[in-house]
């Protein structure tokens, strides 16, 4: 059984950092891209940053400069450094990923259970 947990969700202060930590657990055979989304109250899940296997990354236009996505393919772990934030991105933050389990030698999409964000201004 596949799993992606998350952690370093909590509250801060507008101009503050956190970062962001999900990682992958489980029979797993090879982990692809790996991203995280973000969801605010009454809005639709939105991709916040996305990494690849090989490192490429991109952004939304939104959080560019101010968050940075990496990955640490040894942990099957990705991060999120957010710097600057704003009360705009509070949000619930989901971690994703496509990887191929032993179980089922198929690329599957897989989700963290989320972890909250709160900017105070």
């Amino acid at each position: 059984q596949v799993q992606l947990v998350e952690s370093g969700g909590g509250l801060v202060q507008a101009g503050g950092s956190l970062r962001l930590s999900c990682a992958a657990s489980g029979s797993i055979l090879r982990i692809g891209t790996m991203g995280w989304f973000r969801q605010a109250p009454g809005k639709q899940r939105e991709l916040v940053a996305r990494i690849t296997s090989a490192g490429s990354t991109n952004y939304a236009d939104s959080v560019k400069g101010r968050f940075f996505i990496s990955r640490d393919n040894a942990k099957n772990t990705v991060y999120l450094q957010m710097n600057s934030l704003k009360p705009e991105d509070i949000a619930v933050y989901y971690c994703s990923a496509t990887l191929w389990s032993i179980a089922t030698m198929t690329p599957d999409n897989y989700w963290g259970q989320g972890t909250q964000v709160t900017v105070s201004s």
